[in-house]
């Protein structure tokens, strides 16, 4: 009786990879990119059989030849489900060679497609079916046609391919790519599309699946792999949209744009014109010479160029842009580490009821809020403040009542909304602009009652969050901004002691008075001037041993990397000294 073991390997050292790929290639397949991997070894420990995880996508199964018959696959297949289970994933996709069908119906998997060299299997008996369901609940009578678009984000070129093919049919339908391996998230990116289509009335934006364009039908769409591989997962993606989704939304016309950059997408469209009835490329829409592509628009604000990008952008996604870029700013104060008295990656700072995580579900909690100020950016100031006391709820909700970040709430609504306004009047926003902005704003809003702000604004007569903003954040427009632009190493470190030597910072004169205030400001401008990691981490078990949290300077770090964003770089025009 022949001895096997089954145990994980980690693909990270270059034996075990070096195992998996000799596997694989005996069996005529390659390495792709896996969450986890197992294998099985016989007694003198030799790999003789291996599966992968993917997401929820079972793929790289091989087994050699010497062992096939042993109950291998079953084992593999087995283990692979606990692990799965243990994410909270029960229904599997299984990508594979159609040799090997039969074997895997044994073990109740059920194909979705099929393709020369490649099917796709599923253990959900009703997944497709059910999915086809609800596409046929969507069903108009008609001429119809199909778009399945990935719009990360959604831009003017997307818009202008939608209202091309919509004029060629009596229905279209646009599937949205589910698949959450892209910038922006499924839900963020339908949602960008279904606004952007609203007064389209023979448009229907409907649910993604991964029955389309995902990892478990066509893996190389993001990994950007062209190769021979490439074909069987291209015709399997086919496969299934010709064979399941066209017949249940009754549509006999796919459409997509054409691509003059991307060799995988470009072979995708050449391969849907020869294999489907009716495909229809539409030439995108250009900006000056150059074709709008979300790409270009991820690269613009990525440089922080947003302003450029805007123009490309269709207006249904700044508002879940600017979201986005909020809760990004806030993630890299976060993580800026180490930092005094603040919650980072290395510790909880001065807090005793703060941790990475919890900030972490907090800024994910908020985010969608962000969206919504940016949307209503021109309602009065009281439904401004609505909405940010919703936000609040969101925060206290996701923190179990802690306040993480009420005051970065206050703040990026207000320069959020601020930029909006700047737009819509046709004013170019600059930092400047912005923070005037932002002053007029918060004349409007009433001076809050029963916050550590008041009665710090009270008792010593420093100003609080809403007469700093009242005054228009001058500093982060005369030197927090540009002092960061024009910093080179450490310049998240080092622009929060810039904002700490500053700052009067309600939350430090709360926990230690105007002497602790003072104190902070002291020693922030010390290290300044003598900057090493090694004083910050000195410096931050000074601060928890003194009970500080420079709070308010971590929030206006979060909101001038925000600045930074929405003005971009040049704002670094007048460098300050250093």
């Amino acid at each position: 009786m022949t001895t096997t073991e089954t145990r994980q390997l980690h693909l990270q050292l270059p034996a075990h990879k070096r195992a998996v790929e000799a596997l694989l290639r005996d069996a005529g397949l390659r390495l792709d990119p896996v969450d986890i991997y197992i294998g099985v070894f016989d007694f003198d420990d030799n790999l003789i059989g291996g599966a992968g995880l993917k997401g929820n996508v079972i793929k790289c199964v091989a087994v050699s030849e010497e062992a096939r018959g042993l109950d291998i696959t079953g084992s593999l297949i087995s283990r692979l489900r606990t692990e799965a289970a243990q994410e909270g994933i029960t229904d599997l996709f299984l990508f594979t060679k159609p040799e090997n069908e039969s074997v895997f119906r044994s073990l109740a998997f059920h194909t979705v497609g099929r393709a020369p060299k490649a099917i796709l299997m599923e253990t959900n008996p009703r997944g497709i079916s059910s999915y086809c369901n609800y596409l046929r609940s969507l069903r108009r009578p008609g001429s119809c046609g199909a778009i399945v678009m990935n719009c990360n984000p959604f831009t003017k070129g997307h818009r202008y391919l939608i209202e091309q093919a919509a004029g060629q049919v009596d229905n279209l339908y646009v599937i949205p790519v589910k698949e959450d391996a892209s910038e922006y998230s499924y839900a963020e990116r339908r949602e960008m599309i279904a606004a952007g289509c609203r007064d389209l009335e023979n448009v229907t934006v409907c649910e993604g699946s991964p029955y389309a364009i995902s990892r478990a039908t066509f893996p190389d769409y993001f990994i950007k792999n062209l190769d021979e591989a490439t074909d069987a997962s291209i015709l399997l993606d086919l496969d299934i949209f010709s064979s399941h989704i066209a017949p249940a939304l009754g549509t006999t016309i796919r459409f997509a744009g054409s691509e003059p950059a991307d060799a995988l997408t470009r072979r995708y469209n050449s391969m849907m014109q020869s294999r489907l009835p009716d495909f229809r490329e539409i030439e995108r829409l250009s900006c000056g010479s150059e074709a709008i592509s979300a790409s270009r628009v991820r690269e613009l604000i990525a440089t922080f160029n947003l302003q450029d990008a805007i123009p490309l952008l269709h207006p249904s996604s700044l508002p879940i842009i600017l979201a986005h870029e909020a809760a990004r700013a806030l993630m890299a104060e976060l993580h800026c580490t180490p930092k005094p008295g603040l919650v980072d990656e290395a510790d909880a700072g001065a807090h005793t009821d703060m941790t990475l995580p919890l900030m972490e579900r907090s800024i994910q909690a908020i985010r969608p809020y962000f969206s919504i100020i940016a949307r209503e950016a021109l309602a009065p100031a009281s439904r401004l403040q609505q909405i940010g006391a919703d936000a609040e709820q969101a925060m206290l909700s996701a923190t179990g009542g802690v306040n993480t970040h009420k005051g970065a709430i206050f703040s990026m609504s207000l320069a959020i909304a601020a930029f909006m306004r700047l737009l819509s009047s046709g004013s170019k926003p600059t930092a400047e602009s912005i923070c005037a902005e932002i002053s007029r704003i918060a004349s409007d809003i009433p001076r809050p009652k029963g916050t550590h702000g008041q009665s710090v604004t009270r008792r010593y007569g420093v100003p609080g969050a809403l007469e700093t903003a009242r005054s228009g954040y001058p500093e982060l427009a005369a030197d927090w901004l540009p002092f960061l632009i024009s910093g080179s190493g450490d310049a998240l470190h080092r622009t929060l002691l810039r904002i700490m030597s500053s700052l009067d910072d309600s939350n430090v004169i709360h926990r230690a008075g105007l002497s602790g205030a003072e104190y902070v400001k002291q020693q922030a401008q010390q290290l300044l001037d003598n900057y090493s990691h090694t004083g910050m981490k000195t410096l931050n078990r000074d601060f928890i041993a003194r009970n500080i949290s420079p709070g308010g300077a971590a929030d206006m770090l979060a909101l001038t990397l925000l600045f930074r964003t929405l003005c971009g770089e040049a704002a670094s025009h007048d460098k300050p000294k250093l």
